[in-house]
């Protein structure tokens, strides 16, 4: 049997039927209803347009057009459909509806659909659109029907933004039902050095029940962004009635954007958020433990490959020391893998990894080793490589044993994969990484690239492709880059330049590499810069490059091996407004770039010169007043300075007993301190020891272990000064007793110092730096009794120092050793490290009589060798005495400098004499 081709029966049909079709496809809407079959509308109220006949099927060769117009030209228009949406499928070559951004069917296309799932809501960008519905002659379904309406941008009904201390956001008109076709947006803006902490209390938005993943939102979801909507990288997208976690950002700026579509409507959200100063102790190390054994890391931010089928040893359930078991896959094999989100970018330093014994079958299961995998998006990975080869990082022998394995080289992360290699039975991993945030660091904001706070028009580039846009250059935010072909490039003559708006002290740039520019969206050209050159300028025309102090030249600073993973490169610090990126060497692929600057608010690092330095802070600085006399009820016990008016009863030497000044003991503690005489006494240089001397002692000899003391100071409120606490103290024979100083406030009790040693029984001083802060908080002094030998831990002569600069108000690094003198696992520094006890004070009186003896006894020798052997004398040289300062041990320090190194000078002089 003879076969007509479909297109042929299209034009007979044509034919046969045309003065029909027409005759049908002239009716006209006669009001803002429901539509029959074309015509122009008017947005101005809502209305429907359905296929014909719908929701029964419609009739064959339709060809219906609408042009909704909105009666502002400022205004746009929002489509949402029914779901019950039927037309024939075919690659929508037949059948179909069609939507324009515009006034006629020469519009930009946003959208042609047929089948059986309705398509998503449709926004157009002016204030008209442009609808066509055709069908041909064969199969028909029920067809659509859409609601059209003027569209909410929801900037003028719900957007707000929020700088505060604390507040509340909630969904419009929460506790109620949120409204529909809403786009909110919700922005939280901080100062710099302050965390943003959101914590959500309620939460309920509509869900697809068929969707897969928790981020697989389709009609209403809030998103979450590490800076500006659109511009930041994308935290998590939210929807249904799962609680988001707890989030903490430190990038200074955390949007929200709320969507809700036409259909159906739920309780919404509410949560509440603060900021909290960032602080972070002057001896802080990278190497912090992130947060999977605390709980920091939430249970949606681990995931998994696979998990075993009975549901006892999921991602959630792996943990360092936890438990319950681990995680383990579905099947083992080296394909799978376990993977942790930590929201933001995070400089990881360490991992740790255990195995786990089932709780069902007392079975144990550990991973030999393990490889690791990193990225900044979830997309671009980068596995670690000894050489040329996948780094193989050495697991576990059992499965109770901790292994630390560092990282070769810190490197700043997002995602972390483990991908086990070898196990004993099966794959079993609990995890725990360590680390810090790059901000942690002094000076060290992120300055608006990744967080949208420097718009596009502050970013430029020597070349760049057409159709270029300058916000591809911006740090993980952009998925492509500022990349560039170049056949013949000059060295030195491409530069990417970032104007930051006003002088800012600059210390650092974070580089990346591009997935190839905007007008090549196909391609995977993975180009990044090997080696560069920084330059920086206070006017964008006279130009000066940072220098190697070695050379005295243009610093060549090593750039990216990897397109995807990021690169910290920091140098002294210096003021800028403007800073290029001179790339010197690249890829193969090419020259491409993402970057972020490094750095602070002048008033944060500008002392009372000109010269910029990072140490210290302009409301850091201290200046010598002339005392007050101030009467308290400590007397002479509470020193005089300039902070006594402000922490009256704080400086405390405990002379009198029974005399605490201002401090109280904490009645829901085990005991409490106790006065004890001192001898012999050992105080501030310039005083005088008495008979009354005494001291605080916490004698563990009859105490458990695990009793504590704790001893408060009177209330603080310093939102602007930053402060330098001193004391004395001493741990003799505690074997395991702790002494730690903590700041109490009612959202925290920080931990500030602590020593958990068996010291010497002399004693020593700590320095504790006590940061502004928004808000009533109390020192503690709190001593832990251990469960060795007796023995006793012991604090004196508490004071506010307005005499020691606030840069050399720290502890040095041997307060805070290990357990039996061993450093923690993860604990050492980056860089080498030298620390020295102060010289105590009677010291001073011995080194100035010997240096006095030494000087008569000199005098005598000259005279007499001057009297009889003038002639032999005149030919010898002069005795010197060298003088040696210990400085930094042998080290290299890191291109990344999350730590921070120690310099103490100590006289080494030997004040003996010889006659």
């Amino acid at each position: 049997m003879y076969c007509i081709p479909r297109e042929n029966m299209d034009f007979l049909y044509s034919l046969l039927f045309g003065v029909i079709a027409l005759w049908f496809t002239g009716a006209k809407v006669s009001g803002q209803g429901v539509s029959s079959c074309g015509g122009r509308l008017n947005a101005k109220d809502p209305g429907y347009i359905t296929s014909p006949g719908y929701p029964s099927d419609y009739p064959s060769h339709q060809n219906c057009e609408w042009v909704i117009s909105a009666p502002e030209p400022n205004q746009k228009i929002v489509l949402n459909f029914n779901p019950h949406f039927e037309i024939e499928k075919h690659d929508c070559k037949y059948d179909f509806i069609e939507i324009r951004d515009g006034d006629s069917e020469n519009a930009e296309m946003l959208g042609k659909h047929c089948g059986s799932i309705a398509p998503s809501t449709i926004t157009s960008s002016g204030s008209h659109i442009f609808i066509r519905f055709m069908s041909d002659y064969a199969r028909q379904g029920a067809g659509f029907s859409l609601r059209y309406e003027i569209f909410k941008t929801g900037s003028e009904d719900c957007s707000r933004n929020f700088t505060n201390v604390n507040g509340t956001i909630e969904s419009p008109s929460f506790p109620d039902k949120y409204p529909h076709n809403l786009d909110c947006v919700f922005t939280i803006q901080a100062k710099p050095k302050m965390e943003i902490n959101l914590q959500f209390l309620t939460f309920d938005l509509e869900y697809d029940p068929l969707q897969v993943g928790e981020g697989d939102c389709k009609y209403d979801w809030l998103d979450i962004w590490d800076g500006l909507p659109g511009v930041g990288p994308l935290i998590g997208k939210y929807c249904g009635t799962r609680t988001p976690s707890k989030i903490r950002s430190s990038t200074g700026i955390l949007s929200l954007t709320f969507h809700t579509d036409m259909a159906v409507a739920k309780d919404g959200f509410s949560a509440r958020y603060y900021l909290a100063p960032q602080e972070v102790p002057e001896t802080f190390q990278c190497n912090v433990p992130l947060g999977m054994e605390s709980g920091r890391i939430s249970d949606e931010q681990t995931s998994a490959s696979s998990m075993y089928t009975d549901g006892r040893w999921s991602a959630q359930q792996s943990r360092l020391n936890s438990d319950d078991n681990g995680w383990t896959p579905n099947t083992d094999n080296n394909k799978e893998y376990l993977q942790i989100d930590l929201r933001f970018l995070t400089l990881l330093t360490a991992v740790a990894t255990q195995g786990a014994i089932s709780k069902e079958t007392n079975v144990d299961y550990y991973v030999k080793s393990y490889k690791l995998e990193v990225s900044t998006n979830g997309e671009d990975w980068m596995m670690f490589r000894h050489g040329k080869n996948h780094k193989i990082f050495p697991g576990n022998n059992d499965p109770t044993e901790v292994v630390l394995n560092k990282i070769p080289q810190p490197v700043l992360t997002r995602f972390v994969r483990f991908r086990p290699q070898t196990w004993h039975r099966g794959i079993a991993m609990r995890v725990e990484l360590y680390g810090c945030q790059i901000t942690d660091s002094p000076c060290s904001n992120m300055l608006g690239m990744m967080s949208g706070l420097i718009s596009d028009s502050q970013i430029t580039a020597s070349t760049r492709e057409y159709l270029w846009s300058p916000g591809v250059a911006r740090l993980v935010s952009s998925r492509s880059g500022w990349y560039t072909h170049i056949s013949q490039a000059q060295v030195g003559k491409e530069w990417l330049q970032v104007d930051l708006g006003t002088v800012k002290t600059v210390k650092g740039v974070i580089i990346q590499g591009a997935r190839g520019g905007d007008s090549l969206p196909t391609t995977e050209n993975r180009a990044f810069v090997r080696k560069f050159k920084v330059a920086y300028s206070l006017n964008g025309q006279d130009w000066e490059y940072v220098q190697d102090p070695k050379t005295d030249s243009a610093k060549l600073f090593e750039g990216n091996m990897h397109y995807d993973t990021p690169e910290v490169r920091r140098f002294e610090p210096l003021a800028a407004q403007f800073v290029r990126i001179y790339p010197e060497r690249w890829s193969p692929a090419g020259m491409g770039m993402r970057m972020e600057i490094l750095g602070c608010d002048r008033t944060e690092t500008k002392p009372t010169s000109e010269t910029v330095e990072p140490t210290m802070r302009t409301e850091e600085t201290t200046t010598q007043s002339t005392p007050v006399e101030e009467t308290s009820e400590c007397g002479d016990s509470c020193a005089d300075n300039e902070d006594s008016q402000l922490l009256t009863g704080f400086n405390c030497n405990f002379d009198d007993s029974e005399d605490f000044c201002s401090w109280t003991h904490d009645k829901n503690a085990d005991f409490t301190w106790s006065f004890h005489p001192n001898n012999p006494w050992m105080g501030h240089p310039g005083s005088s020891p008495d008979g009354s001397k005494n001291y605080l002692r916490l004698p563990s000899g009859g105490r458990k272990d695990g009793q504590h003391a704790r001893l408060l100071s009177p209330k603080i409120y310093l939102p602007s000064n930053t402060l330098c606490m001193v004391f004395r103290y001493r741990a003799s024979g505690t074997s395991g007793g702790t002494l730690q100083v903590l700041r109490k406030s009612n959202h925290e009790n920080k931990l500030l110092w602590m020593i958990k040693e068996e010291q010497a029984s002399d004693w020593r001083e700590g320095r504790i730096i006590l940061h502004s802060y928004e808000e009533d908080y109390q020192v503690v002094i709190e001593g832990i009794v251990g469960k060795g030998q007796a023995g006793e831990i012991a604090v004196d002569d508490i004071r506010i120092a307005t005499d020691i600069p606030l840069q050399h108000c720290m502890e040095p690094l041997s307060a805070f050793p290990g357990q039996n003198n061993a450093p923690i696992p993860g604990s050492e520094p980056t860089v080498d490290t030298v620390s020295v006890q102060p010289i105590p004070v009677y010291w001073y009186y011995v080194m100035a009589a010997g240096g006095a003896v030494l000087v008569l006894v000199s005098v005598a020798l000259a005279l007499v060798l001057h009297y009889h052997r003038f002639r032999y004398a005149a030919k010898k040289s002069d005795p010197a005495i060298t003088y040696k300062t210990s400085h930094y041990a042998n080290g290299t320090p890191l291109a990344v400098e999350p730590t921070l190194t120690i310099k103490l000078e100590q006289d080494d002089r030997d004040h003996s004499s010889r006659c």
